[in-house]
């Protein structure tokens, strides 16, 4: 099979790619190792920063985001006892998030990519990249129990951390930088009404608590825990009783408890791999760097990675020029280096470090207290977490 890009990874990087190349006319084909039920219950982010919802808006794919996405306009942060909304439009000039779960973006763009897309193919497992450093660079992929060829211009690698298209940069060329760190999420999803309007951020002296959610009847909520829990371990009381304990403010103020459906442990880690382009491979999403979800940055950095590599093939097949597909790498790593600082930022201001002491907390504190009294601070913070603007043709606009 020939095109002019493929794309290996059907996630919201890899489908939106396709949208944005396919509307551009630009010739493509995603290949996806696993089948499209799995594809569209993998459970990931849900809040979405304005670009993102500007983007998805813009590639078609808004209908069911209008109509079944939760706009918010702020978060609230707990400490010392107190609580403290953030109003993200007057602090950034009208800017909101919205949240709508990854799952529910997979399965719009998927519906759209088999309507009137180019080829989408499911259960095809990538094994190789090969000729990234000559001109018709080629994905080896494998379905039915059947080598195939996808021959193409370019390579769109959109298959995450543990995918082909990463362990393809060659180690003379790519430097990955790490952080580990020493707590992870429990994650549960719960049919319970969310008990607050807004993202709840908890510090508290037993850990970090996020309460989010999916819908109207269903919350999303996080627990700090050791790196090494296992899920089982949690029943449903426990959780219930250790989310109660970090929420609690002064105040009138109860936690809606129901029935947990789901549980998972969700790993804490930074990293960026760099650079985002070698040869005829691009990377994008979570393939070229992981942030810790405290941020809610993974799925809108991809979204800003796909934007900018659009732009940049649209600009190769119109002219001829790879000046923007030359800039692509630096262009995205800009933004992804501000994401990762405010990713970092977030997370060490709201957990606990297993390791640290009595003056650690009161710094967190301070820091706190800091966003919630200086309109500067708690602006920068807003300014963040709604998203910085787009970077395209090296410029932010």
């Amino acid at each position: 099979m020939r095109t002019e890009v493929g794309i290996i990874g059907a996630g919201p990087a890899g489908l939106l790619l396709a949208r944005l190349l396919h509307r551009a006319g630009v010739g493509c084909v995603v290949v996806e190792s696993r089948d499209r039920a799995y594809t569209e219950r993998r459970q990931r982010a849900g809040m979405l920063e304005q670009g993102t919802v500007d983007v998805l808006r813009a590639a078609g794919a808004g209908e069911r985001l209008n109509r079944e996405a939760l706009e918010h306009d702020g978060i609230e942060l707990r400490f010392d006892r107190r609580s403290h909304r953030l109003d993200f439009p007057a602090l950034t000039g009208g800017r909101s998030v919205w949240v709508y779960a990854q799952t529910e973006i997979v399965k719009d763009l998927v519906g759209l990519q088999l309507r009137d897309g180019p080829p989408l193919v499911f259960e095809a497992e990538a094994v190789a990249v090969t000729g990234l450093d000559g001109e018709l660079p080629r994905v080896h992929y494998r379905k039915g129990g059947r080598e195939h060829t996808l021959t193409c211009d370019y390579i769109a690698g959109c298959d995450g951390y543990h995918g082909i298209a990463r362990s393809a940069l060659p180690a003379s060329v790519a430097r990955t930088f790490e952080r580990t760190y020493p707590y992870a999420w429990l994650g549960v999803l719960a049919e319970a009404p969310p008990s607050c309007e807004v993202l709840v951020y908890a510090h508290s002296p037993r850990g970090f608590a996020l309460h989010s959610m999916r819908s109207p009847t269903v919350s999303r909520l996080y627990l700090q825990v050791p790196a090494d829990t296992d899920a089982s371990a949690w029943p449903d009381d426990r959780i219930w009783d250790e989310l109660d304990a970090r929420f609690a403010v002064d105040g009138d103020w109860s936690l809606t408890r129901g029935p947990i459906t789901s549980k998972s442990v969700l790993p804490m880690r930074s990293s960026v791999t760099e650079p985002m382009r070698h040869g005829r491979l691009l990377l994008a999403g979570d393939a070229a760097h992981i942030v810790p979800p405290t941020g809610a940055k993974g799925l809108n950095l991809a979204v800003a990675d796909v934007v900018v590599l659009a732009e940049a093939l649209a600009g190769w097949k119109d002219s001829g020029s790879t000046a923007l597909l030359d800039a692509y790498s630096d262009t995205c790593l800009r933004r992804v280096w501000r994401a990762e600082h405010f990713s970092h930022f977030m997370t060490t201001t709201l957990h606990t470090d297993p390791g640290q002491s009595p003056f650690d907390t009161r710094l967190q504190l301070a820091q706190l207290d800091r966003i919630t009294t200086s309109r500067h601070a708690a602006a920068e913070l807003a300014d963040n977490y709604a998203g910085l603007p787009i970077s395209r043709q090296g410029h932010d606009h």
